[in-house]
C-alpha cells in the first residue's frame, strides 16, 4: 500500500532543526525542506503507527511524505535487487540491516520499537473455549480449524512464527509440536505480510492468525497471549530465544540467510544515497521526542525511548539522541549460502 500526504502548514520542528544543523535555504537541501516529500518505507505491521506519525509530523513541518508498505525482507530485496531508494527505512526486525544492507545500502541502523507474537482469532473461532483454557496447541492441529501465518521468506512476523514453533516444542517438552504447528497453517494460509491476515480473521477465513501484539491491538481483534519464553518479547530471555534457528532466502536468488530467535526488536535508517536526508532526520527526531514516542504507542507500538544505534556514520543531530552508539562489522552478521 502506499499513503500520501501533501500538507504544507507552518514549519516548526522539522524546520527549525534543518536550520541548526545548517541547511541551506536555496539549491539541493533547500528542496530537501520545502519541497519533499519524504519517501519512506515501513514494514506491513508498522503502517498504521508509521502513517500516524508521519501525519503529526507533517502537520508541525509542512514535510510531504509518501509511505510504502511491504514485508521487511521483500524491502531490502527492493534496495538489493531493483536498486531502489528512500529516505527512511523502518523494519520489523533490526537484524535484517546487518544480514543483509550493511554497509552498501545502510551503515548504520537505530532501534526504536519492541512487540511480541500472539495468536489472535475472530470471535467466534473454532474451539476458541478451549484455547482460552490453555489448549491452543490442540486446537490448532485439529481437523477444520483454519491457521494463517506470514512468509517467512518475506516478512519477519513469518520466521518468527517459525521460530515460536520451535521454541514451543522445547517449552512444553512436545516434540514434533513445531513441525505440527507449521503444518496447522497450510501454504493457501500463508500471506506476504502479517498485516494481511488481520482482514481475513475480520473476514471469518480465518479462525487463528499469528500476528504482532500491536497489529491485534490496532485492528481490535481479540487474542491469546503466550508464555514469554516462547512470544519473543521478553528481552530477559534473549538467551533462551537464541535456540531456534531458521534459514530464510537472502539478498539475492537462491541465497539464504540463518536468523536466530531474539527478542523483537524495530529498527530504522536513513539509506544511502536518501535525497531528503535533512528532513529524513527531522522526522526521525520528531519520531524519538516526547511527542512522536506518544503517537507510536496510542498505535499500540511499544516505542523504546532513546535510540540505540549500531554501524557508523550516524548524523550528529541524531547521535545527540542516542542510548548507545555501538560500531558494527563492516560485512553481513551472517554469510550468504
Amino acid at each position: 500500500m502506499i499513503f500520501s500526504n501533501w500538507r504544507k502548514r507552518g514549519p516548526v520542528l522539522a524546520l527549525a532543526l534543518l536550520v541548526v544543523t545548517g541547511c541551506r535555504a536555496e539549491g539541493e537541501q533547500g528542496a530537501d525542506v520545502a519541497k519533499g516529500p519524504i519517501v519512506v518505507l515501513a514494514a506491513g505491521s508498522l503502517a498504521r503507527p508509521m502513517r500516524a506519525a508521519l501525519d503529526s509530523f507533517s502537520a508541525r513541518s509542512g514535510v510531504g511524505y509518501t509511505l510504502e508498505s511491504a514485508g521487511s525482507l521483500e524491502l531490502a530485496r527492493r534496495f538489493t535487487e531493483l536498486g531502489k531508494s528512500a529516505d527512511v527505512l523502518a523494519l520489523a526486525d533490526e537484524d535484517v540491516f546487518p544480514k543483509l544492507l550493511m554497509p552498501r545500502y545502510v551503515t548504520w541502523y537505530a532501534r526504536f520499537a519492541r512487540n511480541r507474537l500472539v495468536l489472535a482469532h475472530r470471535d467466534a473461532a473454532t474451539g476458541i473455549a478451549r484455547v482460552n483454557d490453555g489448549a491452543w496447541r490442540q486446537v490448532l492441529t485439529e481437523p477444520g480449524v483454519e491457521v494463517g501465518r506470514a512468509d517467512p521468506d518475506l516478512d519477519p512476523a513469518g520466521y518468527r512464527t517459525l521460530l515460536l514453533f520451535q521454541l514451543a516444542e522445547g517449552h512444553f517438552a512436545q516434540p514434533g509440536l513445531a513441525r505440527a504447528l507449521e503444518a496447522s497453517a497450510p501454504k493457501r494460509h500463508v500471506r506476504p505480510k502479517s498485516a494481511e491476515l488481520v482482514a481475513l480473521v475480520q473476514a471469518g477465513e480465518l479462525d487463528y492468525a499469528w500476528m504482532y501484539e500491536s497489529s491485534a491491538r490496532g485492528a481490535r481483534l481479540p487474542f491469546v497471549t503466550l508464555p514469554s519464553e516462547i512470544d519473543l518479547g521478553d528481552e530477559a530471555r534473549a538467551a533462551q530465544y537464541e535456540l531456534a534457528r531458521v534459514r530464510v532466502l537472502g539478498a539475492q536468488m537462491g541465497d539464504t540467510i540463518e536468523m536466530l530467535g531474539a527478542p523483537i526488536r524495530y529498527g530504522l535508517s536513513i539509506p544511502v544515497g536518501a535525497q531528503h536526508p535533512s528532513a529524513a532526520q527531522a522526522f526521525l527526531s520528531f519520531l524519538y521526542s516526547a511527542d512522536g514516542q506518544r503517537v507510536l504507542r496510542q498505535e499500540f507500538l511499544d516505542a523504546t525511548g532513546a535510540p540505540r544505534f549500531v554501524g557508523t556514520g550516524v548524523p550528529p543531530e541524531l547521535r545527540a539522541l542516542a542510548d548507545t552508539v555501538a560500531v558494527s562489522p563492516g560485512a553481513p552478521g551472517a554469510a550468504a549460502h
